[in-house]
Order: structure tokens, then sequence, then C-alpha cells
């Protein structure tokens, strides 16, 4: 393979890795942002499913990256394109908007996970739902009296 040939094919395959980078970014975005949603209003087993989505969206971010970053050494080496310029720049703002929002939601998720803990705290510690609590598990045997005459 000639150095014009090598090159193009590195540049290709950058290219190609950059813009599918890109759509996982994308949806990353388009997790968080119902992530978000569901974060202050949503059932726990929906936001459950959206943080793992998040964490396979991430790890195929990650595993592309492993793959983008002996191919950019590679590019720096041969002739620059100006699309990978371009590509990384788009890159880079989608990036931080993705883990702008990221940072909100964790942050936004720390808040609700100490507002349920508070109020199940108050729930404990609250004599009307303690004594329901007490006399839900010592009167969930048989009944005791049976009106038999009807």
């Amino acid at each position: 393979m000639d150095k014009h040939t090598r090159q193009t094919a590195i540049i290709k395959r950058l290219k190609d890795l950059l813009i599918q980078q890109h759509e996982y970014f994308h949806r990353f975005l388009a997790v968080l942002e119902k992530q978000q949603a569901l974060v202050k209003s949503g059932s726990a087993e929906e936001l459950l499913a959206y943080i793992e989505q998040e964490e396979q969206i991430a790890a195929g971010i990650e595993s592309i990256q492993k793959v983008i970053e002996p191919l950019e050494a590679m590019y720096h080496d041969s002739a620059p394109n100006d699309e990978i310029p371009a590509l990384k720049a788009g890159l880079e703002v989608i990036r931080n908007q993705a883990l702008a929002l990221f940072s909100r939601n964790r942050e936004s998720l720390s808040v609700r996970m100490a507002e349920i803990r508070a109020e199940i705290t108050a729930l404990r510690n609250n004599p009307i739902t303690a004594h329901a609590r007490r006399s839900m598990y010592h009167n969930s045997g048989a009944a005791s009296l049976i009106d038999i005459q009807g």
C-alpha cells in the first residue's frame, strides 16, 4: 500500500469513527434529557432503565474512543485533512453538552434521593404510620372473632 492510499484509508476510518461517536453522543443526550424529566417525576423502574441505557451508550463511546486515539496519532503523522478538525470540533461541542447534562442529572438525582430518604424517615417517625405498621404486622393472622349467627 502506497503512502497516499494509506493516508486516505486512515482519514476515511477516522472520519467514520468520529461520525459514529457523534451519533453516540446524540443518543446519549436524548437519553439524558428523558432521564432528567424522570428524575423529577418518574418511577424508579423507568429511571433505572434510562440509567442502564446511559451506561451502554457510554461504554460504546469509550470503546470507539479507544480506536480513535491511535488513528488520530497516525492522522497527525500523515497529511492532515480539513474535514477531521471540523468533525472533532462538532464532537467536542456535543460532548460538552452531554457532560453538562450528565452532571446536572447526577445532581438532580442526588437531591431527589435525599428527598426520598427524608420522606421515608418522616414516615417511619410519624406516630400514625408507625401505629399502622405495627397493627399490620400484629393483626396479619386469622380473625379472632367470627360472626356465625349472621
